[in-house]
Order: structure tokens, then C-alpha cells, then sequence
């Protein structure tokens, strides 16, 4: 049976105070950035690079010149690099909420195009992005009159402190696994060491697989549902290995500054604190693409110039939230096509 087209009448009528409630959020959001002193800034969304993280894939176009020759570019999958520009060129607290495209991503919480609320504070430590996520899940609910968050049969106070739980803390309760016993100050990680643990708490893991593939099977089948339920969960201190544009923390080599929200068992946002060493950055992003181009047969070009903007960068934390899934949860959707006003084809 054909599903009824999200702009038949009778349908629209349905979503349309799920819309209204999109809009009341991120007016509130947006008062909110103004009054933290917050600037609006609006990255373009032509890329050279969509991202150098191996499992992101993005939309390829090509921009035609005037003398008529084509140069290959991407639809960003985050305003991260064009923003961190903007830091290295002097501004210290920037918010931009920017539409980005990721390919490979469709279902109930995902969109190949979606709403990215991306912001960063120069000069301040990344725990400040913990207590603006905490503000934010309290925004939504007021904008939508909401006592609660939900996702299908799950619940979160979004008025209530949310827990800090590092990533070791959580494999070691939801998995019983030591997972900082398999990764050494220098970063180097001991595979057959997580294999064996991932093994004991009943996990498949196959001949082929990384330590980072192990890991992440760890998170999502034994940690991530139980994240965020009764009150939001920040899951703290990832693995080094998994720092992605995060710098090291400073007591710890083995874990990097980098945090994800958790409501209802459902990621919401990524921080960090700002990797400014281009060196490290460059390493880590040929890393990326070498395994990228073993897994998919392809891989995508470093961005030179972000690369050179990391150098005058200041110290910084940044963190990116995906706001329809926010909607989703402040008014209770189901999909994440029910509160964009108009979904992807």
C-alpha cells in the first residue's frame, strides 16, 4: 500500500503541530545562543572535503567553472571545518544551524539531509558544552510542553542533571569488558586483547574484525540502549584511538576530550575538546582514509586549508547536535520525518 505523501492535506494537518514545535524549540534556541553571546554564522555548504571520518560518506557534485572545466566537491557533512576557520580567523563564540548531508543514512532517526546545530566556545573547556546540552534538553521540552522525552517506549527528565559516565565506566558495567587494558599510552591497541573480552560477553567478532570495528559493536548492542533512560547520560572520555578531532586529556593519554549526549537510548549530540595540532590532525585523518579506502574502495581528499587554519586556531571546544532527533524526542515523534517540514524523498 502506497504511504500517503507528506504534503496531502490531511497528513500536513497531523505533523503540522510537531512543525509549530520545531519552530518554538529553535526560536528558543536561538534566543538562548543571543544571550550567552553567541554569534550566528552560516557556513556554506560546498565543500573540498565532506569529512575525513572512515564511515561518514558524502554527496559528490561537481562545480563548473566559467571556462567550463569541473572540480569535484562535496556537500558538507558538517559546518566543522568552514566554523574552525572562523575561530582561527578571530571569532570566539560562533553557533550555526546548518542543513548537511550524509549518504547512507535513512530510517527512523536518520536523513541523507538533516538539521546540525553546531557551536563552539574559544578559550573554554569542554565541560561548558556539557552544561549547554543540559540547557538545551530543557529548551525543547518548554518549546514543545513537554514534562518528558520520548522515543517510542522510552523516557528521559530533561530537567534533571544529567549523568557523566566515562566510556571505560560504561563497557565495564554494560559489558563487563576492562576496555583501557587494550589500549596503551602511545594509542597502539591491543585487538585479540578486546576480542577476547568482547567474546566473553557473548559477541561475535570475526576474523577481519579491527579493534575499532569490535568497539564499536561493544557500544551500540551492550551499552548505547541503555544510555540516557530516566535522565540524559554525556558519555565521556573516549578512547584515544576514537578521538576523531579531539585533543588527548591531559591526566590520561589512553582517553581523548571528547563526549556524546544520550537521551532515550538515542545519540543527540558529539563534543570535543579542539584538536589544534595540524601534525596530529593530518595523521589522523590519512588513518581515517587509509581505512576507508580498505573498507570502501575509496577515499575522500584532505581539506589543505582547514589544515593550515589549525595552526592559528585558539584553544577551543565544539560540539554538534543533531536537532531534528532533539524535535523527535521533545514532542514524542516517531520519525525523523515527521518533524522536518519537508522530508527527503
Amino acid at each position: 500500500m502506497t504511504e500517503t505523501p507528506w504534503w496531502d492535506a490531511r497528513r500536513h494537518a497531523d505533523r503540522r503541530p510537531l512543525l509549530l514545535a520545531r519552530n518554538r524549540i529553535q526560536a528558543a534556541i536561538r534566543g538562548w545562543l543571543d544571550d550567552q553571546g553567541f554569534t550566528g554564522v552560516d557556513p556554506a555548504a560546498l565543500a573540498i572535503s565532506p569529512g575525513n571520518e572512515a564511515h561518514l560518506h558524502g554527496f559528490a557534485t561537481d562545480a563548473i567553472g566559467d571556462d567550463g572545466r569541473a572540480r569535484r566537491m562535496y556537500l558538507h557533512t558538517s559546518p566543522e571545518f568552514a566554523m574552525k576557520k572562523l575561530l582561527a580567523a578571530g571569532e570566539t563564540r560562533i553557533a550555526a544551524f546548518s542543513h548537511v548531508w550524509r549518504n547512507r543514512e535513512r530510517g527512523a532517526l536518520h536523513s541523507p539531509e538533516f538539521t546540525m546545530l553546531e557551536w563552539y566556545r574559544a578559550g573554554e573547556p569542554y565541560e561548558a558544552l556539557m552544561e549547554d546540552c543540559a540547557a538545551l534538553l530543557r529548551l525543547a521540552a518548554v518549546g514543545a510542553g513537554a514534562t518528558d522525552l520520548r522515543f517510542r517506549d522510552h523516557r528521559c527528565d530533561p530537567f534533571a542533571t544529567p549523568e557523566r559516565l566515562s566510556v571505560a565506566e560504561a563497557f565495564n558495567r554494560h559489558a563487563g569488558i576492562d576496555l583501557l587494558a587494550t589500549i596503551d599510552a602511545d594509542g597502539a591497541t591491543d585487538r585479540d586483547g578486546l576480542a577476547a573480552q568482547a567474546q566473553g560477553a557473548g559477541l561475535r567478532v570475526a576474523d577481519d574484525d579491527t579493534w575499532s570495528d569490535i568497539l564499536s559493536r561493544v557500544l551500540v548492542t551492550h551499552v548505547e540502549p541503555h544510555l540516557g533512560h530516566g535522565r540524559a547520560t554525556i558519555l565521556d572520555r573516549y578512547p584515544a584511538p576514537e578521538a576523531a578531532l579531539a585533543r588527548r586529556a591531559a591526566d590520561d593519554p589512553r582517553v581523548a576530550e571528547r563526549f556524546e549526549l544520550y537521551a532515550c537510548g538515542v545519540e543527540l549530540a558529539n563534543g570535543f575538546g579542539e584538536l589544534t595540532d595540524p601534525a596530529e590532525q593530518r595523521r589522523r585523518f590519512a588513518a581515517e582514509m587509509a581505512e576507508k579506502a580498505r573498507v570502501y574502495g575509496k577515499a575522500y581528499p584532505l581539506d589543505e586549508d582547514f589544515l593550515s587554519a589549525l595552526a592559528h586556531m585558539p584553544p577551543a571546544s565544539g560540539i554538534a547536535l543533531g536537532f531534528d532527533r532533539l524535535v523527535m524526542l521533545a514532542t514524542g515523534a516517531p520519525r525523523i520525518d515527521d518533524v522536518m517540514w519537508t522530508p527527503v524523498p
